[in-house]
């Protein structure tokens, strides 16, 4: 992106935010330049452990995203369809993106939710922790110890990668 661009929104479902509040990092998306984090309402209603519940508004009142609603007659009907075969939130993220030409944060890794978040969003919109991760090594928000700290925690959380560590998955220069 030029800078002249307007941001590129990303809905985030709640399978990520619950992840990076396990990490104590929901600022993280937020702070990728050039980026615009949303959460649907939906979504929102999904974070309902009281911990969770008070990492989220401390992140929301901090201004590192904003929740928005389904608000026209396209998303709200996307989402009813959507809903017959995926939760809430993941309906929620797919209507808004596909409606407002964005992306999608998600670990979701259910065929249904794949199927429709490509018929309806196209190649490459979907971006996965491990993704988020990778671009915040590369635009110098954390390190690659930092991302593995955080690969360590999340194994805790039933989290799973196949691979060591994340300077695996980056060119050498970038991994300190």
């Amino acid at each position: 992106m030029t800078g002249t661009e307007p941001p590129r929104i990303v809905f985030a479902d709640a399978n990520i935010l619950i992840n990076l509040i396990h990490i104590e990092r929901l600022d993280l998306l937020a702070r990728l330049p050039e980026h615009k984090l949303v959460v649907p309402e939906p979504v929102e209603v999904e974070i309902c452990h009281p911990r969770q519940r008070v990492a989220f508004a401390a992140a929301l009142a901090a201004g590192h995203f904003t929740v928005e609603p389904l608000t026209n007659l396209g998303e709200l009907t996307l989402f009813a369809d959507l809903r017959r075969v995926m939760g809430n939130g993941e309906a929620a993220c797919l209507a808004m993106a596909a409606g407002r030409g964005g992306w999608v944060a998600t670990s979701d890794r259910k065929r249904k939710f794949r199927r429709e978040a490509l018929r309806l969003l196209g190649e490459g919109r979907l971006i996965n922790l491990v993704g988020l991760f990778i671009l915040a090594i590369r635009q110098d928000l954390i390190t690659v110890q930092d991302a593995d700290g955080y690969k360590r925690v999340l194994e805790r959380h039933r989290c799973r990668w196949p691979f060591t560590s994340f300077a695996e998955l980056i060119t050498p220069s970038r991994a300190g």
